[in-house]
C-alpha cells in the first residue's frame, strides 16, 4: 500500500504534465496539386514548405491528384483543404454549370499565380496541320479530370471539331504520342514555353503546335468568355512562329468551410515569400501575386484572403467579395 501511495501522485503528476501537450491541436492540411511530373506540382510542394515553416502547428502535405476538376470534387468532399484550380473551372463550379451542372461547389479563391496558355500539340508526322484536321483523329484533350481536359472539350465542341478522344493521365497521353497511338494532346504551357513533359516528348518525337485562326478566336470570345486569348512567341521546339492560343489563370482555392484564420495564414505565408515559389516555378518570379489575383479573378475570394489583401493596402473589388 505504501508503494501505491507513493506512486499514485506521481502517475497523476505525469498525466497532468502530458495532458497540456495532448491538448495542443496540430492542424493537418492536404494541398491538392496535380500530376507529379508537372511543374505545378513543384509549385505546390514549395507552398507546402512555406506554410509548414511559417506555422509550426500546421502539418501540410502535398497530394498528387488529377488537377483542377478532381481537386474541386475532392474539396467538396472534404478530402483536400486547398487545391490547384483554374479560374474558368472555379467559375463553372461556383455556378453549377458545365462539368458541375447541378452540383455547385462553394470553393472560394485564395490567389492566382500564373496564366496558362493551352497548347494544341501534335506529332509533325501526323498529317494534322490545323485544328479542323483533328476531327476523327485520335487525340488527347489533356489529363483526365483536369481543367485542360474540360476546356479542350468545350473549345473543340464550340468550334465544331470532333477528335477521337484518347483519355488518361499526362504520362499515359505522352506515351501514346511517343508510340504513335495518338496524334497529340492539349497541354498547358508554363508561361510561354513547353513544360518538362512536353519537352521530353519532343526530344525524340518532333512536334508541331497549332494556333487558332482569327475566325476561331472570334467564336471563342463570343461563346466562351471565361477564357482568355493570348499570343505565343513560338520557337524551334514548337516548330512554329508566333501563334494564338486560348488560356485561363491557374490559382489556388479553398474547400468549402475552411476557416478564415487558416485561409488568412496560408495566403500570408505565400504572399510574403519571394524565393521558394520562384525557385520551384520560375514563371512567378517578380510577379505580384496579390495584384495578379485581383486583376484576373472571376470568382469570389475567400474572406481570409480578402482580409490579408486589404491589410496590405489593396482594394478588393466588390464583385470578388
Amino acid at each position: 500500500m505504501k508503494f501505491l501511495k507513493v506512486w499514485r501522485p506521481v502517475v497523476l503528476l505525469m498525466a497532468s504534465a502530458v495532458m497540456p501537450l495532448a491538448a495542443v491541436a496540430e492542424e493537418r492540411l492536404a494541398f491538392g496539386a496535380t500530376n507529379a511530373q508537372s511543374s505545378h506540382y513543384a509549385y505546390f510542394a514549395a507552398i507546402t514548405k512555406l506554410v509548414n515553416q511559417a506555422y509550426p502547428d500546421y502539418q501540410a502535405s502535398v497530394v498528387e491528384t488529377g488537377a483542377t476538376v478532381d481537386n474541386l470534387k475532392r474539396m467538396a468532399r472534404g478530402q483536400l483543404d486547398i487545391g490547384l484550380i483554374t479560374t474558368s473551372a472555379l467559375y463553372h463550379a461556383n455556378s453549377g454549370i458545365k462539368t458541375f451542372d447541378g452540383n455547385a461547389i462553394d470553393s472560394k479563391l485564395l490567389w492566382a499565380y500564373t496564366l496558362a496558355p493551352q497548347n494544341v500539340v501534335v506529332r509533325q508526322d501526323s498529317g494534322v496541320t490545323s485544328l479542323s484536321d483533328l476531327t476523327g483523329v485520335r487525340f488527347g484533350p489533356g489529363q483526365r479530370g483536369s481543367s485542360t481536359e474540360a476546356t479542350s472539350l468545350d473549345v473543340m465542341s464550340t468550334l465544331g471539331f470532333e477528335p477521337d478522344w484518347v483519355r488518361g493521365s499526362n504520362g499515359e497521353l505522352a506515351s501514346a504520342i511517343k508510340d504513335n497511338r495518338s496524334a497529340g494532346f492539349v497541354k498547358s504551357a508554363v508561361g510561354t514555353s513547353f513544360d518538362a513533359l512536353t519537352t521530353d516528348i519532343a526530344t525524340f518525337t518532333p512536334l508541331q503546335v497549332l494556333g487558332l485562326s482569327k475566325e476561331q478566336v472570334g467564336i471563342i470570345k463570343a461563346e466562351l468568355p471565361e477564357l482568355s486569348i493570348v499570343e505565343m512567341p513560338g520557337g524551334k521546339m514548337e516548330n512554329s512562329g508566333p501563334y494564338t492560343a486560348w488560356a485561363f489563370m491557374v490559382g489556388v482555392s479553398a474547400r468549402p468551410g475552411l476557416s478564415d484564420d487558416v485561409a488568412y495564414n496560408i495566403v500570408k505565408a505565400v504572399m510574403e515569400d519571394s524565393i521558394e515559389q520562384a525557385t520551384a516555378f520560375p514563371a512567378v518570379k517578380g510577379k505580384n501575386l496579390a495584384e495578379l489575383t485581383l486583376q484576373y479573378a472571376t470568382s469570389k475570394l475567400h474572406p481570409g484572403a480578402i482580409k490579408y489583401f486589404e491589410e496590405i493596402g489593396l482594394s478588393v473589388p466588390s464583385a470578388l467579395k
